[in-house]
């Protein structure tokens, strides 16, 4: 009897089904998690999730993949730090869980796929801040806007709360000296405190453009800085207007 093949696909979805999943339904009820604006998540075709990045660990990105995942039913890919790409042993499980290096050519790709691509415009600067700089969006690369203007998909920012109180940061550490460019973070604590999240998924962009103004520097640098203050307003807002941080 021959055995049915099992795509690529299939494997992911058991990959997201199994004990990572498990982790993450914990997690939501540790963080007291709350989640706003899902009808702002495209049901198909391919769309940029952008999120505030913070908190050091990338707890950020996993559950904010699982909550698009429990809503859509979609599998979300995640360009993510060249860290997790340094060996097979951290680079296998988490491409099977939606995990793909940052690159353009990689974001290009999952766009082309119609996939929805997670991709946090403030880089490793933004993970690694401060928590004394908490809430406070450091500047945004612009790879994202030309990625969204050659594949014309919208973009979707989402503003995540908690995070930064959740993994306290001390100081940000530049180590160019084994990573070119890289940084990492001066941690105060490893265990996660339960600082409670929120989740708010803000309307979707259609960028007005053809695909060529991706080439327009002046352009792509004006809808970033837009796109930046005004997820930097509402991020605001909601810092002000949430109770007790834990």
């Amino acid at each position: 009897m021959m055995k049915k093949k099992i795509d690529k696909s299939t494997l992911e979805r058991t990959a997201y089904r199994a004990i990572p999943k498990f982790l993450l339904e914990l997690a939501r009820r540790y963080f007291r998690l709350e989640v706003e604006g899902l009808e702002h998540i495209p049901r198909r075709g391919a769309g940029l999730i952008t999120p505030n990045h913070s908190g050091y660990s990338g707890l950020d990105s996993l559950l904010l993949a699982n909550e698009i995942n429990r809503s859509t039913g979609r599998v979300v890919r995640l360009l993510t730090h060249r860290f997790w790409f340094l060996t097979k042993y951290t680079a296998i499980p988490f491409e099977k869980t939606g995990f793909v290096k940052a690159t353009t050519q990689n974001g290009l790709d999952q766009l082309a796929k119609n996939n929805l691509v997670i991709l946090f415009p403030e880089g490793e600067q933004g993970n690694f801040k401060p928590t004394a700089k908490r809430y406070h969006l450091q500047e945004f690369k612009r790879g994202f806007i030309r990625l969204a203007l050659e594949r014309q998909c919208p973009i979707i920012p989402v503003l995540i709360i908690g995070a930064e109180e959740t993994h306290i940061n001390l100081a940000q550490l530049k180590i160019s000296r084994f990573l070119p460019g890289a940084v990492m973070p001066l941690p105060l604590n490893i265990i996660p405190l339960p600082a409670k999240w929120v989740i708010k998924f803000l309307p979707a962009i259609h960028l007005p453009y053809t695909a060529d103004a991706r080439h327009d520097r002046e352009l792509v640098r004006e809808i970033a800085s837009e796109i930046r203050e005004t997820m930097q307003k509402a991020l605001s807002e909601e810092v002000k207007k949430r109770g007790s941080v834990y």
